[in-house]
């Protein structure tokens, strides 16, 4: 019997196609602006995180709440509650 070695992931590239990669982006983007890219990268990454985890608040908190209604803030400071098909708007006074 015939045991052969199946890779685990087999569409990633491995050690030398990794290799090739990394000197592409090095010459389309230079040493230097790598770490840059990088950075910024991460910082997207850490806004679209942070977003996230906003919204699963603003959600858990309507669901906690029980009645149906969603309370949202806008850029004006003022909030607004739905519930069902009404709407009140009242001003924002945490600030």
């Amino acid at each position: 019997m015939y045991d052969s070695i199946v890779p685990l992931f087999p569409g990633l590239p491995g050690g030398p196609e990794l290799l090739i990669v990394l000197f592409v982006l090095v010459l389309l983007f230079g040493a230097n602006k790598i770490p840059k890219l990088a950075r910024s990268t991460g910082q997207a990454m850490g806004e679209f995180r942070r977003g996230r985890e906003e919204i699963e608040e603003e959600l858990q908190e309507g669901s906690e709440s029980g009645d149906g209604s969603a309370s949202t803030t806008n850029e004006a400071g003022t909030t607004t509650t739905t519930a069902d098909d009404e709407a009140e708007t009242e001003p924002n006074t945490s600030n």
